[in-house]
């Protein structure tokens, strides 16, 4: 079995150039078509590999996998096997898919295995029982503390003690392609002393990658920075969106709430870690010393370059901001540890949000709300028409990928597009 990372790897199927599923992603995802429900396969190049297919007609044989274990409309029996048995289903694929493989190649099965892109529908990868959004890029957090509160004093005493974080609402997180209804809520206006209802006027996008857990444990027990990677099936793409005159209205004292569970946009691709194991970075250093059981041993974070586009209707996308997974300050393994640390318990197919990632420059900050600080300065449309916050009808593009030596790990676009409140 060749390493399934080999740069040098090729597969019989033709991949175009720049293309985010080389033969080395090969991430996982449900699809339908007009004759399929929802099942479960493997993107490569422009099409998507059928596990279901491959695995009835022997070509998964000898893996111990359960029968049906792919037709089901989400990953999450098939993650709950552990990222061991995961790791060995992409070994198998990326085995079935070298050039030098004639077992699919030259098989009347290959017509039917592999279906076009385009003729699919990617629907959710998993069913989400709990998701925790966090405040993990130092960048982000300063810059939101300097405009709301003191900027010599922008974090608060805990930031840099713990990965901070709140749980959201999983049941409106919703597949890339789904469009997203302008929320309503009360907003507090500067110039009147009793709130209004209405639709926002600050909608925002977030810029975040979302890990997707493939392991359980009991109420009580808690996961270690050493551990935590056996329980990661992946990462995804994700969009937060973000209504800020709600949020900034509600959030004392508590959290969000109005403000962000409206709707929360992912990626289809459930993109491995292993397959992002080339991409490993060291994140920033860590000062103070973190507590003991956050402590971390090599890289954890990972070199992902990431964009955010705005394409207004009837005009063209512009990029908004180029961010990269390794700006954050807390990694996903310090993420996991503290969220169980007190006895809380994790399910498969759990989603644990980044929060928005931020770099140093104004070009790489991940929301609306830095970009033109709160609505203080405009960015300028293709077409001439500016924009401080999402206007009914934009769309809002994110994608991310990671590249060396030619190869690019990507994870498909996440999309939504906006419209008027209901």
């Amino acid at each position: 079995m060749r390493n399934t990372n080999d740069l040098n790897l090729k597969s019989w199927v033709e991949v175009p150039k720049n293309s985010d599923f080389p033969i080395q992603n090969l991430p996982f995802g449900i699809f339908s078509t007009e004759y399929l429900s929802p099942v479960a396969g493997v993107a490569i190049g422009n099409h998507v590999v059928d596990l279901v297919y491959l695995q009835e007609h022997g070509y998964l044989d000898g893996l111990g996998l359960s029968a049906g274990i792919f037709n089901q409309k989400y990953l999450n029996d098939f993650f709950g096997l552990g990222r061991e048995k995961i790791r060995e289903v992409r070994n198998r694929v990326s085995e079935l898919l070298q050039k030098d493989n004639e077992e699919l190649r030259l098989s009347p099965a290959r017509e039917i295995a592999l279906l076009p892109m385009g003729d699919v529908q990617m629907q959710m990868p998993v069913h989400i029982h709990n998701y925790t959004d966090f405040y993990s890029s130092e960048e982000h957090a300063t810059n939101v503390g300097s405009m709301f509160r003191d900027p010599k004093n922008a974090l608060l005493p805990n930031w840099k003690h713990m990965p901070v974080g709140y749980h959201g609402r999983a049941s409106s997180i919703v597949v890339s392609g789904t469009s997203i209804h302008r929320p309503k809520g009360q907003i507090k206006l500067s110039d009147s002393d009793i709130p209004t209802f209405c639709p926002t006027r600050k909608l925002d996008f977030e810029l975040e990658v979302a890990f997707i857990t493939c392991g359980e444990t009991k109420l009580g027990r808690h996961i270690t920075t050493r551990d935590a990677e056996n329980y990661i099936a992946g990462f995804v793409l994700f969009n937060d969106w973000s209504a800020r005159d709600i949020q900034n209205w509600e959030y004392v004292p508590l959290g969000p709430f109005l403000g962000k569970n409206f709707g929360s946009t992912i990626s289809p691709w459930v993109v491995t870690l292993d397959a992002l194991e080339p991409f490993r970075a060291q994140g920033p250093e860590q000062v103070p010393h973190v507590l003991p059981y956050l402590a971390v041993e090599g890289a954890k974070n990972f070199d992902v370059t990431l964009e955010v586009l705005l394409q207004p209707e009837r005009s063209t996308e512009i990029t908004l901001c180029r961010s990269n997974f390794k700006y954050m300050y807390w990694n996903v393994n310090q993420q996991l540890a503290h969220h169980t640390i007190n006895g809380c318990n994790i399910q498969v197919g759990d989603l644990y949000a980044s929060g928005t990632i931020s770099g140093p420059s104004p070009g790489s900050y991940g929301s609306l709300l830095e970009l033109t600080w709160n609505g203080q300065k405009s960015l300028i449309m293709p077409d001439g028409s500016e924009r401080k916050f999402i206007e009914d009808g934009d769309s809002i593009i994110i994608r991310g990928h990671a590249e060396k030596d030619g190869v690019r790990i990507g994870f498909g676009d996440c999309t939504g597009k906006i419209l008027p409140a209901f």
